[in-house]
């Protein structure tokens, strides 16, 4: 057998302790230079629009910029690995999202990333519960009218969606598969386009987040016939939810939150967590979440952490037993 003499374990058992040191002296004096926050998407949308009001408030919070760039394209998948690849000191940081964290690997097998094993989550920012509208003129006053227009013509009920794979569209997969209505998908390329043909009666119905249609149904443009919530939104207070309405299990929204790459220090990932947290809680934050009918996220990474687990469990089910893709 051999032997290694003890002056080498004493030496390899030091350098051991000093690379933990290193680590906890990091986590002591994170942060001491500027940090960089990506979002995986184009300026001016929701991620960004909320990214930036984080980024001043955890400026403030943490006492060292926080610089923002917008790194768009692949569906989200860009600017997620990119912060997946960073290195893992916490410097680099940003926002996850529904489809990337939790659809784009079983839609795209060719993802760069894999978001449970390359990504560290920090903390769940927001959720949109889903409002499902039709346009004003519909012949469909109620939930109930449209199911059963729907049972007696196969396939004459279509949907829009922003795009394959995304929240819209996988809702409007679980729709037809609860309520036993074969339904045609209809995807646009973008929110906008689903919207106007949607209120130009070219399609159904959509499912759409409730900031996105309130307008819309306050100048009496669309008519909202459920929501995908556990409970009514106070905005909509006299639109009944899907499980009112005899659907179990149908609480669907778009989220984003906040992630790391993987193997930051868990100390450094607590003080993000506690900066966002914070942030979440200031007066003006959460009125600009909860104000046009989303809602506030906060809590630990583990939390985080097993709401991400679940819903890639949830929706990976579904995209491939409706063998969706992303071509």
């Amino acid at each position: 057998m051999t032997r290694f003499p003890t002056t080498r374990l004493l030496a390899s058992a030091c350098l051991v302790l000093a690379g933990a040191g290193v680590h906890a002296q990091d986590a002591a004096n994170f942060p001491n230079k500027t940090l960089t926050f990506v979002v995986p998407y184009a300026p001016g949308g929701s991620s960004d629009t909320r990214a930036r009001m984080l980024a001043a408030k955890m400026t403030k919070i943490l006492g060292q910029t926080i610089i923002v760039e917008n790194k768009a394209g692949g569906g989200g998948n860009i600017g997620t690995d990119a912060i997946a690849k960073a290195a893992p000191d916490g410097y680099t940081f940003g926002i996850g999202n529904f489809a990337p964290l939790s659809v784009n690997k079983a839609m795209m097998p060719k993802t760069p990333f894999d978001a449970a094993k390359d990504l560290a989550p920090i903390i769940l920012i927001e959720r949109g519960p889903l409002v499902m509208v039709v346009p004003e003129n519909s012949p469909f006053k109620s939930f109930q009218d449209m199911v059963s227009y729907g049972k007696a013509h196969p396939d004459k009920i279509t949907f829009a969606s922003a795009g394959v794979g995304g929240a819209y569209h996988l809702a409007g997969e679980l729709l037809a598969e609860a309520t036993g209505v074969p339904m045609v998908h209809v995807p646009y390329k973008g929110g906008g386009p689903a919207t106007t043909d949607l209120l130009g009666g070219q399609v159904s119905f959509m499912f759409d987040m409730a900031p996105a249609v309130l307008p819309h149904i306050k100048e009496h443009k669309m008519r909202a016939l459920a929501v995908a919530n556990d409970k009514r939104l106070p905005q909509l207070p006299n639109v009944p939810t899907l499980e009112e309405l005899g659907l179990k299990n149908m609480s669907m929204s778009n989220w984003f939150g906040l992630v790391a790459p993987a193997k930051t220090p868990k100390a450094i990932i607590a003080k993000l967590n506690d900066a966002a947290n914070r942030a979440l809680k200031e007066p003006d934050v959460a009125q600009a979440i909860q104000g046009p009918g989303n809602i506030i996220g906060g809590g630990t990474p583990d939390q985080f952490a097993t709401f991400v687990g679940g819903e890639t469990t949830r929706w990976s089910k579904v995209v491939k037993e409706k063998h969706i893709t992303a071509d």
